[in-house]
């Protein structure tokens, strides 16, 4: 494998695998023609750009992460959707944008950071429009078992290659975090409509 293809499966591969939750939950909200969205915590964009493909709208994702925007940026251009999707550099806590700036409002993996409970929707204005679980079950066969055979497979394969070497060092620190506290990676996705 070459060194490119090899850094794209460390970094995107596995978690690619659960792009079909990504597509669940999309789902779950009403149709629209071209949204306006905001995926708020994108990281390197790999929900990003599946909510990009399942729609023709318009998709901002926001971050702190800089190597992981910069990352999504040279996804962005790759796929030539620079007309429709964007990567910005931005707290979801500093966020300035116009009410009514988005249809949809998205956020994997960040949802933790706020804090928002089931109790609470209604109470903030929402529907509940579904919701399920990805089990640390799940989280380990289709995201951790493929990530540690990349690893493994990485580091034997390129032991010498600094960047390469980043990236696994990486994934291994993702591994311990799970071993170390598996029941701590059971994720619940919520979609919500605004009443």
């Amino acid at each position: 494998m070459e060194k490119e293809e090899q850094l794209k499966a460390i970094r995107d591969l596995a978690r690619e695998r659960l792009s079909k939750y990504t597509r669940k939950a999309f789902r779950m909200l009403p149709r629209m023609d071209r949204p306006r969205i905001l995926d708020i915590g994108c990281g390197s964009g790999v929900g990003t750009m599946e909510l990009a493909r399942l729609t023709r709208g318009e998709v901002t994702g926001i971050d702190i992460d800089r190597p992981a925007l910069e990352k999504f940026a040279r996804k962005i251009k790759g796929a030539r959707l620079t007309d429709r999707v964007q990567a910005v550099y931005c707290s979801m806590f500093d966020m300035d944008y116009a009410d009514e700036s988005f249809d949809i409002i998205w956020s994997e993996g960040s949802i933790y950071a706020i804090g928002k409970k089931l109790e609470h929707i209604s109470k903030c204005g929402y529907e509940l429009l579904g919701h399920f679980l990805i089990s640390q079950e799940t989280w380990w066969t289709e995201y951790f078992v493929p990530l540690e055979k990349l690893v493994t497979e990485s580091r034997t394969t390129d032991a010498d290659d600094p960047e390469i070497l980043e990236e696994v060092h990486q994934a291994q620190e993702q591994l311990a975090m799970f071993r170390k506290n598996p029941e701590r990676n059971n994720s619940v996705c919520f979609v919500m409509k605004k009443n």
